[in-house]
């Protein structure tokens, strides 16, 4: 009798154990993926519902598919020409703003590509694999994406042109030996990037 009842205790204590342990693992690999994600893992949240399981997930399988990914450097020409279209498609939003941002969308398609990642014919896969490498930057090419659909106000095009910025720098930085990004000298020479998204589009300017 005395050994039924210790084989029991072990058999509820290794199931306690088990179970806490796991919990423990669900919960540390919650706190990774937050982090890795930022803002991108309170939208995923968010686009499920609030189910965090889930979320949890499809985040991770965008590590698994996208997380040994190596990104491809530019050579100095591909960046100092992708630098000179940005600056033309900056200037070219205060006329005409759907243009622009259509222009905007697919410059960051091709540069995402040429950088590695995947074909910007595929949208949603191009953008989860920069979300692995690039989440705190990928809201605004979210956003100009849609923009350049169709949806949104002038203002809101002028908002998504700014946050997409952040991940054009950062996708034609160059990579320097030490680790460190340097950005490419700007248009000017001078420090001085356009300042064209700063002024308000006239009023006769397409939307």
């Amino acid at each position: 009798m005395l050994t039924i009842v210790i084989i029991a205790v072990i058999v509820i204590a290794a199931a306690v154990f088990f179970i806490v342990g796991r919990g423990r693992i669900r919960a540390d690999g919650g706190r990774g993926l937050k982090h890795r994600f930022g803002p991108e893992y309170d939208r995923a949240v968010a686009d499920h519902d609030g189910d965090t399981k889930a979320a949890e997930q499809e985040l991770g399988e965008r590590v698994k598919r996208h997380g040994s990914l190596q990104e491809q450097p530019l050579s100095p020409e591909a960046r100092a020409q992708y630098v000179a279209q940005w600056a033309d498609i900056q200037e070219q939003f205060v006329d005409s703003p759907q243009k622009a941002v259509t222009a905007a969308d697919a410059l960051l398609a091709d540069l995402a590509r040429d950088r590695g990642f995947p074909d910007g014919q595929q949208f949603d896969d191009q953008l989860a694999a920069l979300s692995v490498h690039h989440a705190a930057h990928v809201h605004g090419y979210r956003n100009v994406h849609t923009a350049a659909h169709g949806q949104g106000d002038t203002e809101e095009m002028r908002e998504a042109m700014l946050d997409a910025r952040s991940l054009f720098e950062t996708l034609v930085a160059e990579q320097a030996g030490d680790g460190d990004r340097r950005l490419p000298p700007s248009p000017d020479g001078n420090g001085h990037w356009p300042l064209a998204l700063n002024r308000r589009p006239t009023k006769g300017s397409s939307t």
